[in-house]
């Protein structure tokens, strides 16, 4: 299950993030995190979830081998078979230094980290920030290949609302609030409210919503280019 939180700067995105791991205290209210309270057990549940922040420095002058050495003793489940699986499907050299990295390998790199302990729950924050349109679609494509294959739950803030439309679920903030919640489909179809809310929509369902303008009758719904390009070729057969 994947689940994708939105919203434009400053809506909270990242202090929702912070404040679920404790990493700024919340004021009020609680978290449940495998049937738990979260905050009266910190340390339990942090041993079973895995944290990628797009965007920062990991020991940049570090080699990654130094890196991984830090990380497991963190963690009890520290796995090196998978660690080390993770190195070669993502063609990582442990000899390099994590300032040497690309942009995209930093991420997957971070990924390897954060899914070497056994890792239920994956945290991403805005993982795809600052990539180049193919590298993106790459680390994403690698993120929800890696979803199925251990039926983890992947919980990411992004910007970019084609990642947010392959959700199984999406979240949309606004000044500190949930205002919309649905499936992407429920959500994206909202074209008016969702740019309402200063943020773009999948681009498939802005082509869909020219069309119509247009006067080709399209039908509702319509999110991605797969469902666009198929309601095009029956409308032209």
């Amino acid at each position: 299950h994947i689940m994708g939180l939105i919203g434009k700067n400053g809506a909270g995105k990242s202090t929702t993030l912070k404040a679920i791991l404790n990493m700024v205290p919340p004021e009020s209210g609680r978290v449940t995190m495998f049937q738990k309270n979260f905050y009266q057990h910190e340390k339990e549940c942090k041993q079973r979830i895995g944290v990628v922040f797009g965007g920062i420095d990991f020991y940049p002058l570090k080699k990654l081998s130094d890196i991984a050495a830090v990380t497991q003793k963190f963690y009890k489940n520290w796995d090196q078979e998978q660690y080390q699986k993770y190195i070669k499907r993502f063609a990582l050299e442990e000899s390099k230094k994590f300032k040497e990295l690309s942009n995209g390998m930093k991420v997957k790199y971070l990924l390897a980290l954060a899914l070497s302990h056994h890792a239920e729950l994956l945290i991403l924050d805005e993982p795809t920030t600052g990539l180049d349109p193919k590298t993106r679609r790459d680390l994403w494509n690698a993120v929800t290949l890696l979803q199925k294959e251990r039926g983890m739950t992947v919980f990411l803030t992004t910007h970019y609302m084609e990642e947010a439309a392959q959700a199984d679920r999406v979240l949309v903030m606004s000044q500190g609030s949930v205002v919309m919640e649905g499936t992407p489909k429920e959500v994206f179809s909202q074209t008016e409210k969702v740019r309402s809310l200063r943020l773009d929509v999948p681009q498939a369902a802005e082509l869909r919503d020219e069309l119509v303008k247009a006067g080709i009758p399209m039908p509702e719904g319509i999110i991605d280019t797969g469902a666009c390009a198929q309601a095009l070729y029956e409308l032209l057969k």
